[in-house]
């Protein structure tokens, strides 16, 4: 019997015991190993609020402000501490609807009871002065602070960008960002990302019963001070841009000009253009959607995005190369035979300087047909498969067909057809002749505005260029880095003797009888040009490169106007003359000029008396590929 007691004894001790140590056990992992309740317990009063930083400001090259940072407020909720709410209050301030409240409740409820989710974002600093006033009379509700851009001068959207909340994709692939965060989504603004983000903070505060912050936790001993993002110092010049933007209202197109020296861009136009305030705060949705529908598509960057056929801008490095491959020499002459291909009417180029000068077709004809059909060291024979090679590598090397590194994302390399290319294109065979459109830069051949720039810019050099870029630098006054990508030389591997046979032809282009770009003369300047007039299958697109001076050039200069009237010498000629005068005078002391073409459209005529001027002086820049 005693001995039963005894058993029954241990066994009750025993159950005991085990009780206990599961109930240690579980108190254990509640207090220690796991948080939840913890935190549960915190939020009740304290509050962790995230920091957001500025981002970088944005500066031109002259060191005035394109983008800055203004404070707009989030309004958070936790649907937990939700009570006693006044709906129709809240739904006033912040002017929406009580449906609208319903639905953004049920979408934090759905995310989390217990953590802060967005229920308003962007307030306006005015509107929320009106709510600051009210807002403890919102338990489960309170704001915190981030920063909206601003574009002062509204201009250069193309290339600042917008920015925009993050998505889920970009939250996987990126811990740093969180639902909310807001992030570049095209131009500089997504290019340079991590440098003008930042680094979040955060901040914990103590919060009593009726929603009120009573100061910091612990004085701010757990809090991480948020780390602005850094500057951008760009290379646009504010001024040229604006000037740039209203030579272009009322255009399709675009602008691109280079400092040749440094690959430095100067303006950077993509016509029509919008205002990028209209990508900011909380019309930013709206403003997206009606620029997305907008036909004329203001959203579309023609500068980098574009691929256009470049027109007789192309004989030129048609030229350089066929001089560098030894088929012609600075010397050689062609008949301007329209039986090979059409022309205006000009005399017959004795020379490859006259040939660009005058833009003849048949001479570029020949040109072409030298350099595609040529014997191929290997078999002794015409190979057009060989000369077309060797021409594609020679285009390659000057920037064609090939994706230029800027500092923009969203780049196309247009297209320099290759062999491989017709031979896809034309299984049963082709030569010269199924491809000689090429030569006056029709056919298969396209750029992008941006190429064409830099082409000019490698001309200006006489055989190099540093890849276009559009900021010099990042970071303070003290601490700038520099990228090391953006000073190295790309050469073209042409004979430096050729390089001053073009220059001269362009300068003729502009400044001598016969010449098809007359009108991008400016007054006590050496500019060297080329116009092109690329056929299209409404109106054909007018097309110019150029840079002055002629020696020592300070600037280059591609504009594409789509379907102009009248051709390269027509528009895209005296826009250029405009942009170069603004840049190196200062001032445009042409205002006739420069108010005709700020005013009229292409699909427009040009005034009566400039038309005759303009024919008379320039009979052949309204012709085919001139």
């Amino acid at each position: 019997m005693k001995n039963r007691l005894s058993s029954r004894k241990f066994l009750v001790m025993g159950v005991f015991v085990a009780v206990g140590l599961v109930y240690g056990i579980r108190l254990l992992y509640l207090q220690v190993i796991d948080s939840t309740y913890r935190e549960l317990a915190d939020r009740n009063a304290l509050r962790y609020v995230t920091q957001y930083p500025s981002r970088g400001l944005v500066y031109d090259r002259n060191g005035k402000l394109l983008v800055y940072n203004e404070a707009v407020y989030d309004l958070m909720v936790i649907p937990r501490q939700v009570k006693n709410l006044d709906t129709a209050l809240l739904c006033s301030l912040l002017k929406i609807t009580k449906e609208d409240f319903d639905s953004r409740m049920e979408k934090a409820k759905k995310y989390s009871t217990y953590a802060p989710s967005f229920f308003e974002k962007q307030i306006s600093k005015e509107d929320f002065a009106q709510l600051q006033e009210k807002i403890y009379m919102f338990e489960g509700f309170y704001a915190q602070s981030r920063t909206l851009r601003k574009y002062p001068d509204s201009v250069a959207a193309a290339v600042l960008g917008y920015i925009g909340e993050v998505n889920e994709q970009k939250i996987e692939q990126d811990p740093y960002y969180k639902r909310g965060d807001y992030i570049g989504m095209s131009g500089l603004e997504k290019s340079y990302e991590k440098y003008l983000r930042g680094v979040k903070g955060s901040r914990i505060t103590l919060v009593d019963v009726h929603n009120r912050e009573k100061g910091s936790f612990q004085n701010g001993k757990f809090d991480e001070p948020a780390t602005a993002g850094k500057n951008l110092y760009s290379t646009i010049d504010l001024e040229l841009q604006k000037y740039a933007e209203k030579l272009m209202q009322n255009k399709r197109g675009s602008i691109v000009a280079i400092e040749p020296s440094t690959g430095e861009v100067l303006c950077f136009v993509s016509a029509p253009t919008y205002d990028p305030n209209l990508l900011v705060g909380r019309i930013r949705g709206e403003n997206y959607k009606k620029l997305a529908q907008d036909i004329s598509k203001p959203l579309f960057n023609r500068a980098l995005m574009a691929e256009y056929p470049p027109g007789s801008i192309f004989k030129i490095a048609q030229a350089l190369i066929a001089l560098d491959m030894g088929v012609i020499t600075p010397s050689t002459g062609f008949p301007c035979d329209k039986g090979l291909v059409g022309c205006h009417n000009h005399p017959s180029a004795p020379s490859v300087r006259d040939a660009i000068k005058m833009s003849c077709n048949p001479y570029f004809y020949r040109v072409f047909q030298r350099e595609v059909q040529r014997k191929n060291p290997n078999t002794g024979k015409i190979d057009s498969k060989y000369g077309l090679g060797e021409w594609t590598q020679a285009m390659l090397r000057m920037g064609f067909g090939t994706r230029l590194d800027i500092d923009l994302p969203s780049v196309r390399k247009g297209h320099i057809p290759d062999t491989s290319f017709y031979n896809r294109w034309y299984p049963t065979g082709w030569n010269f002749y199924t491809i000689y459109s090429n030569s006056i830069g029709q056919g298969e051949v396209t750029v992008v505005p941006i190429q064409m720039a830099n082409f000019a810019a490698l001309v200006a050099n006489r055989g190099w260029y540093i890849t276009p870029h559009l900021v010099r630098s990042v970071g303070d006054e003290n601490s700038r880095e520099k990228f090391k990508k953006y000073v190295q030389k790309h050469y073209s591997m042409i004979d430096a003797a050729w390089w001053s046979v073009a220059v001269d032809g362009m300068y003729g282009v502009v400044h001598e009888g016969g010449g098809t770009g007359h009108r991008a003369d400016v007054p006590g300047l050496e500019v060297c040009g080329k116009t092109g007039t690329a056929q299209n299958t409404g109106e054909d697109h007018s097309v110019f490169i150029s840079f002055a001076p002629k020696n020592n050039p300070k600037i280059a200069v591609s504009v594409y106007v789509e379907n102009a009237r009248g051709g390269g010498g027509t528009w895209a000629a005296p826009i250029a003359g405009l942009i170069i005068e603004k840049y190196i005078k200062r001032e445009v002391e042409r205002k006739e000029v420069e108010r005709m073409y700020m005013e009229a459209a292409p699909c427009q005529h040009l005034p009566i008396g400039v038309r005759r001027e303009h024919k008379a002086a320039n009979s052949d820049s309204v012709a085919t590929n001139n």
